[in-house]
């Protein structure tokens, strides 16, 4: 015989936010596996020495570019603006046609989405990825149809940390910054957030190499299941 569920009460809010804005690589996707591929597969190619994934975990979240050009000042010489390019379209292409090999949705974090959505709660991305290996992530991931707008590094002439990549994203959505709230990992995260005085639910496992504690986010939670407690919590305050 059918049980009928009694619905567990912190996924109801007496409050809710105007919009909640999460970050992608470490906050929602446990990414590494697969940027750390594409890193190795450039770095490699090049003739150098691959770099273990928990050292590209603490160099991700600035973009690919980035991560290229730490990977390669770890490995030897930094290659000249254009040979970089040149490897950054490699690096790029490859992870393209490889991301999401790994099972990388941390645990929880789709349930979660799927009830913020349920409850109308209006749910943007921003991330400094670019937007088409955003768009493609999403979708394959399964979530892309649950976010209104999903900005990314490339969207704006400027992006996280700049407060102004989140302030953005909320005018897209059409929604206040008043009672909006974000949701990430990194310093870049916490930073825009505190400068938009936009309250931050911080993760404690992303790719964050400053302890996130130290980043002081309003709230840390080390799995999605503390996540309703943690929102009721800031939205209460």
């Amino acid at each position: 015989e059918s049980v009928t569920m009694t619905p567990h009460h912190d996924n109801f809010m007496t409050k809710k936010p105007s919009a909640i804005i999460f970050d992608l690589d470490g906050t929602l996707v446990d990414s590494a596996r697969d940027l750390s591929r594409a890193l190795n597969h450039v770095l490699q190619q090049n003739g150098r020495s691959g770099i273990d994934i928990s050292r590209v975990r603490n160099m991700v979240g600035d973009g690919a570019r980035a991560l290229i050009v730490k990977g390669f000042t770890e490995t030897g010489t930094l290659p000249s603006d254009a040979e970089i390019d040149a490897i950054q379209t490699i690096f790029l292409d490859y992870y393209y046609d490889t991301m999401t090999a790994e099972d990388i949705l941390f645990p929880g974090a789709a349930d979660v989405v799927k009830k913020l959505a349920a409850q109308k709660i209006p749910l943007g991305l921003c991330t400094n990825k670019a937007l088409r290996l955003t768009e493609k992530l999403m979708e394959e991931i399964g979530l892309a149809s649950y976010f209104s707008v999903l900005t990314a590094g490339d969207s704006f002439d400027f992006r996280k940390p700049d407060p102004r990549h989140l302030t953005a994203t909320l005018d897209r959505m059409n929604c206040s910054s008043q009672n909006a709230i974000m949701v990430g990992d990194s310093a870049s995260d916490i930073i825009a957030a505190q400068k938009a005085a936009i309250p931050v639910i911080g993760v404690s496992f992303g790719y964050t190499k400053t302890p996130i504690a130290e980043l002081n986010p309003d709230i840390i939670i080390d799995h999605y299941d503390e996540f309703f407690d943690a929102l009721d919590t800031l939205i209460k305050t």
